[in-house]
């Protein structure tokens, strides 16, 4: 099974930016589709970006397109998630996520599609 470990969390105010990593152990993992969640305090985790294997297929929930942006280095297995124009509703737990599978057609933003999660980086935006 995929291992990770997500860093890159911190405090910054509305309209900053910050850059979460997150490095995959397991000789898997460059096959994989790989995601961010997040999850603020009393609120269900939920899909903010994934990415496929090769990088060439992205997806993204509404409420983060045009502001963050999922990529990946297979070579050094890491996936990064660039957050710009941050807002307070953005504050929450940022998980990276493997999926069971790999390829654009299975690209998901749903919890059921992975199977291994990291522990988490906290990202908190004040107004």
């Amino acid at each position: 099974q995929v291992q990770l470990m997500e860093s890159g969390g911190g405090s910054v105010q509305a309209g900053g930016s910050l850059r979460l990593s997150c490095a995959a152990s397991g000789n898997t993992a460059s096959t994989k589709n790989m995601g961010w969640f997040r999850q603020a305090p009393g609120k269900d985790r939920e899909g903010v970006a994934a990415i496929a294997p090769d990088g060439g297929s992205t997806t993204y929930a509404d409420s983060v397109k045009d502001r963050f942006t999922i990529s990946r280095d297979n070579a050094q297995n890491t996936i990064y998630l660039q957050m710009n124009n941050l807002k307070p509703e953005d504050t929450a737990r940022y998980y990276c996520a493997a999926a069971y599978v790999g390829g654009g057609e299975y690209l998901s933003l749903r919890r059921e599609y992975y199977n291994a999660y990291g522990a988490g980086t906290q990202v908190t935006v004040s107004s």
